[in-house]
């Protein structure tokens, strides 16, 4: 994750490098930067469960989910977050929130009628790991020069004028900078997207570990996850496409009813890669591992 958290940064770093020399004013930059990433980390939560139509739960509205979260944040030494469901037939689970004192779980109605209290602990158990490792925050920030990327990428004729100068002798030259940083903004898009894809699979089996060791049970996650992936494929298609999107690689389980082709375009790892990975760290839980 190191790895990879310092490979975006050197993508990002050429980025402002290249619009530095195209032109644009260092200061310009800074600013337009800060602006939109007050925004992006500030408002992505909110957007995340209002996309979900997710609302938030009281005790009382549910206490056995409440006990659950409660009880798994006092093994793993959290902070309570807000506990909230959202009205759907996919089964599945998401946390959001940029610290652990701002965090909100998110579970789906399906996924509460599908599994079994030890199965629903492991997966909440999962996503509160999410928040321990605070990578809600990790992933905003790793995005968060993509998304500037994408934008110079697909807007990019509003930057024009800011380029090069705009003397008639400097035309020339001016346009061949903003060819330049389009070019470029293109590439670190590319590039930083399939990294920030290999972030997300880093962080589901962190995620996978925590759950294991806070419930100590990596079989009941195991179970859940077979759970989730048989009950996938009997979603409509047109509810797995409405719940892919930006907030696909913060669910416990990809919402599509087949995995990608090539791993290297997922957001999560094989389900046969989890539930190895799982095996193993049980079997090392109760010390018959080689």
């Amino acid at each position: 994750m190191l790895l990879t958290l310092f490979l975006l940064g050197l993508v990002y770093a050429v980025l402002i490098a290249v619009l530095i020399a195209a032109g644009a004013g260092a200061a310009t930059i800074a600013i337009v930067a800060a602006g939109l990433f007050l925004v992006q980390y500030f408002t992505s939560d909110k957007i995340a469960l209002t996309s979900m139509g997710a609302r938030e739960v009281s005790p009382q509205d549910a206490p056995q989910l409440h006990a659950i979260v409660e009880r798994l944040c006092v093994q793993a030494n959290l902070p309570k977050p807000r506990v909230a469901i959202a009205q759907t037939r996919m089964p599945n689970a998401f946390a959001v929130g940029r610290s652990p004192k701002k965090a909100t779980v998110c579970v789906t109605t399906g996924i509460l009628d599908l599994l079994e209290p030890a199965e629903l602990e492991g997966v909440l158990a999962h996503e509160l790991t999410h928040v321990l490792n605070r990578d809600v925050m990790v992933m905003t920030i790793a995005s968060f020069f993509a998304s500037i990327a994408a934008f110079i990428t697909q807007w990019g004729f509003l930057f024009g004028g800011g380029f090069g100068g705009g003397r008639n002798n400097q035309n020339n030259q001016g346009g061949n900078a903003f060819i330049f940083v389009i070019l470029v903004s293109a590439a670190v898009y590319i590039i930083s997207w399939l990294l920030l894809q290999t972030l997300s699979r880093y962080r589901e089996f962190a995620a996978d570990r925590g759950s294991a060791i806070i419930t100590g049970r990596p079989s009941a996650l195991i179970s859940a996850l077979l759970k989730i992936s048989g009950n996938m494929k009997h979603i409509p298609q047109q509810d797995l496409r409405a719940a892919s999107g930006e907030l696909a690689a913060f669910y416990i389980f990809p919402p599509k009813a087949k995995q990608s082709i090539a791993n290297a375009f997922s957001t999560h790892p094989t389900l046969e890669a989890r539930i190895a990975a799982l095996e193993k760290l049980e079997a090392q839980l109760q010390g018959t591992a080689r």
